[in-house]
């Protein structure tokens, strides 16, 4: 369902937030994340053109969080990288049908919905805070793996 920018923009703001405020390097979240860096140099330019992200150059510099991480919610940096696509009217085109979605598009709406919701109503201060032992989408720095 989520594509695979969008997965690497998660475990990128996941780290970061645990990092937080610390600005960290392309390379170390690459590292960190085990994401291609320059696949996460393109992902991490959009989160920073989304406003999910700043950049700093120079010494002590990279990328940090432009909110903390109980603000910023997982629906954010999905809308950044990758909107959640609603279906608003018939996407067959039906004219029959126009914005009163069919029995099927209804319920596939809907599902986006609880999706769009569970994702809004989620920080990452809360994906950092949960107590399963699991670490959330990469080896976080102290982290018990």
């Amino acid at each position: 369902m989520l594509s695979q920018t969008v997965e690497y923009a998660l475990r990128a703001v996941v780290y970061l937030a645990d990092q937080s405020p610390t600005a960290r390097t392309t390379g170390q979240i690459a590292d960190a994340t085990k994401v291609p860096p320059a696949y996460m140099s393109k992902v991490l330019q959009g989160l920073c053109h989304a406003g999910i992200l700043r950049s700093q150059r120079g010494i002590g510099g990279g990328m940090s969080l432009l909110h903390t991480p109980e603000e910023l919610t997982i629906l954010d940096v999905v809308n950044a990288v990758e909107p959640i696509g609603r279906i608003e009217s018939c996407p067959l085109g039906l004219k029959a049908h126009g914005v009163q979605l069919c029995a099927l598009h209804r319920r596939l709406d809907n599902a986006l919905a609880t999706v769009e919701d569970a994702f809004r109503n989620t920080t990452l201060a809360e994906v950092l805070a949960d107590p399963n032992p699991s670490v959330p989408l990469c080896d976080l720095p102290g982290r018990t793996k």
